[in-house]
């Protein structure tokens, strides 16, 4: 019993002691990044859509935890604005009038996401990584124009009108999940850049009898860690 009381002290101080150097070495880090988000939703409907790619920006602070000497693991917790941009366009006919409606329109979703991302150095300063994201459902907004053209015979007349109105999130999602792939390259031990695809994987809404509603986005932006 003495000999294996002696040998877990023994056991326990080593590992201290390689703690200790761990953390002298490759010591945890915390930061602050923002950058700029280029999102779309992936649908497909009846109606004649353009999806566009929606501008946003995300913000926040992380911490990279090194684990091995080539990985680290880096939680993140981010303002994130994703969403898409859609142009709309129907035809449709009422006794011998022809209207066509062109609805062009942003959602925007705010979201407070936590990516949890596994970094690995192929260079000192050069990485890439790959994890998962969870996102919690902030709030939202839909903008646009809704332009009805109306043609009898030889008149035509146009009417447009704008619209600017908070998503009801009853309808939404409260919790979105993605998967993350990214490159980062830091110019000095403190400052860098940073660049990231999320696909998700959930559905926004929370009923959809359509095809799956998903968030996708591109991110690129700068990275400050204190040290």
């Amino acid at each position: 019993m003495k000999k294996l009381i002696l040998g877990l002290a023994i056991a326990a101080s080593l590992s201290v002691n390689a703690q200790e150097k761990t953390k002298s070495s490759t010591p945890v880090t915390f930061g602050v990044k923002a950058g700029f988000n280029a999102s779309t939703l992936s649908k497909v409907d009846q109606y004649d859509n353009d999806q566009k790619l929606k501008p946003g920006f995300n913000a926040g602070v992380f911490a990279n935890i090194p684990v091995a000497e080539k990985f680290s693991i880096q939680p993140e917790l981010l303002f994130n604005q994703l969403g898409s941009k859609t142009e709309e366009r129907e035809v449709y006919y009422s006794n011998s009038d022809r209207y066509t409606r062109e609805v062009d329109y942003k959602k925007t979703l705010s979201y407070l996401a936590v990516p949890v991302m596994v970094q690995y150095n192929i260079l000192p300063q050069l990485y890439v990584e790959a994890g998962p994201e969870f996102g919690f459902l902030l709030g939202g907004k839909d903008k646009g124009d809704i332009t009805t053209t109306k043609t009898s015979g030889n008149t035509t007349t146009t009417q447009t009108t704008t619209f600017s109105e908070k998503i009801v999130k009853d309808l939404y999602n409260k919790f979105n999940f993605g998967i993350g792939i990214g490159a980062g390259y830091y110019f000095t031990q403190n400052f860098g850049v940073t660049a990231r695809f999320t696909a998700g994987i959930t559905d926004i809404f929370k009923e959809n009898s359509a095809d799956t509603v998903r968030n996708n986005a591109f991110q690129v932006g700068v990275a400050y860690k204190f040290k």
